[in-house]
């Protein structure tokens, strides 16, 4: 099973060193792949109809995913950089298809796109795009990238797209893994369809609820379980023990990856969180 590290975001305030030091640092313990999630913007929650119910407000931090991928991607030699998640509907999709198979090329084929559908309307909103249909366009969006990725020249006329005989006319060099992640029978479902894996959240008992959804409709779609990739983002109170037997029994279980959130920990600058997690990992060896 492959064990990475999630970015702590919102409690580095956007220090560059901290990227630095927290990425090479990953690398040097024997990590496999860090994970960064993604808002282009933040949102001021009181006074909104419909309300923002998510975690995250104007005051946290985040880094674009594609831009802090190509700083790291010149500083490390092996780690796995995984968007998880890229919040893909508000997104342009040609332009994604084009940083991602970049991003690809520049970091030697460490990139792996985790993708979902988030939950701020007032970002999509400032991005153009509509909050309602967003589910449906990332169906188009999904089979369109690997389009892009792959064929000399496309034409596509759909719902949400429209490209007329063009091409990125730079290639990723071997398919890039798209992911999805979520909380939802539909974010499961639709995985089991389009996906290449899923990044699982929440307690260990609903990541195996949610896996039984993604194999079920894996099976529907004609497609092999066994070659869908699972990862566990562990984000929960625990010691490193606790942590560690989180990862063991998502492996038992037949995880292929997992991953160690250590925000909202109480920790204190990067150092803390580089401690953390090189205390996790010598009790996973």
């Amino acid at each position: 099973m492959k064990i990475g590290v999630i970015y702590p975001q919102i409690e580095m305030k956007g220090d560059p060193e901290a990227v630095r030091r927290f990425g090479v640092a990953a690398e040097q313990l024997g990590y496999d792949h860090l994970i960064a999630y993604d808002h282009v913007l933040g949102a001021v929650h009181e006074g909104r109809e419909p309300r923002l119910t998510g975690p995250y407000t104007e005051r946290d931090p985040f880094h674009d995913p594609f831009t802090m991928f190509s700083y790291l991607a010149g500083l490390t030699t092996r780690l796995e950089l995984v968007s998880g998640i890229l919040i893909l509907p508000q997104r342009q999709t040609a332009l994604v298809a084009k940083q991602a198979a970049d991003l690809a090329l520049f970091s030697g084929d460490r990139f792996r796109l985790g993708v979902g559908l988030g939950w701020n309307w007032v970002e999509y909103e400032a991005l153009g795009q509509d909050f309602h249909t967003r589910g449906a366009r990332m169906e188009e969006q999904i089979p369109l990238l690997r389009r892009l990725w792959s064929e000399p020249v496309v034409t596509h006329h759909g719902r949400f797209d429209h490209i007329e005989r063009a091409s990125l006319t730079v290639y990723p060099r071997k398919p890039i893994q798209i992911w999805m992640g979520g909380f939802s029978p539909p974010a499961y479902r639709r995985a089991g369809r389009l996906a290449d894996g899923f990044l699982f959240g929440g307690p260990l008992a609903s990541a195996n609820e949610g896996w039984a959804v993604v194999r079920a409709a894996l099976e529907e779609a004609g497609r092999d379980p066994a070659a869908f990739g699972r990862e566990y983002m562990y984000g929960a109170a625990g010691e490193a023990e606790k942590i560690a037997d989180a990862f063991k029994a998502w492996r038992d279980s037949g995880g292929t990856h997992a991953s160690l959130a250590t925000m909202g920990r109480g920790l204190d600058g990067v150092d803390a969180h580089i401690a953390l997690i090189e205390t996790v990992r010598r009790k996973l060896d």
